[in-house]
């Protein structure tokens, strides 16, 4: 059973609250009294656990950052082929958004669309691309690829653009249908076939 919000520790329901605004309605779109009514604390309590609606937002992508590396370390820890180790991002995916309930587009590329450069949550943006470019590479080293920075940047770009689409249909869902990770992932599988085949040995 979930639990009231007034029985949770005031910064987990501001948290929680900012996960859901900030997500539902964008970072610049939500004002903090948004978050403060739907958290069920004072702007004193605000101001007691972060910097204002910049810390907040700060630690809003830290989170998502610190829960999405897990769901991603999780499903690796299941892998042991070469190939679904490379695809894993997908199913990682799939897996983060079933736990956080996720309906929308990636939130790590709606922020980088608000925050500005010299915004403290910009790090967590710039964790989430190294932390997607460096895991990436390192799989398809582990794969034995031709190239593996090329296989990277190729999974990398499919990997964004499954995300874009989820955007789209958060917008308009009418006129674009399926599962985009889905369909990344089997158009990901048939590309990284082709390079797996070169870096066979031929006889």
């Amino acid at each position: 059973m979930t639990r009231a919000p007034a029985s949770r520790p005031a910064r987990q329901r501001l948290l929680d609250a900012a996960g859901e605004l900030f997500y539902e309605s964008g970072i610049a779109a939500t004002g903090v009294d948004a978050v403060l009514a739907r958290a069920q604390v004072s702007p004193a309590t605000l101001y007691a656990h972060f910097a204002g609606k910049d810390g907040l937002v700060a630690a809003y992508l830290e989170h998502r950052f610190r829960h999405w590396r897990q769901s991603w370390d999780e499903v690796l820890a299941e892998r042991t082929d070469p190939v679904d180790r490379l695809l894993s991002v997908f199913d990682a995916v799939v897996r983060y958004r079933e736990a956080e309930g996720n309906r929308r587009g990636c939130a790590f590329l709606a922020a980088a669309t608000e925050l500005p450069p010299d915004h403290p949550g910009q790090q967590w943006l710039a964790a989430d691309s190294r932390l997607l470019a460096e895991r990436l590479s390192e799989l398809a080293e582990e794969a034995g690829v031709v190239d593996p920075t090329e296989v990277a940047d190729g999974l990398l770009a499919f990997y964004d653009g499954a995300l874009a689409r989820m955007a789209r249909q958060a917008v308009a869902p009418g006129l674009d249908t399926g599962n985009p990770v889905e369909r990344a992932r089997q158009v990901a599988a048939e590309w990284l076939t082709g390079r797996m085949l070169q870096a066979s040995p031929t006889g």
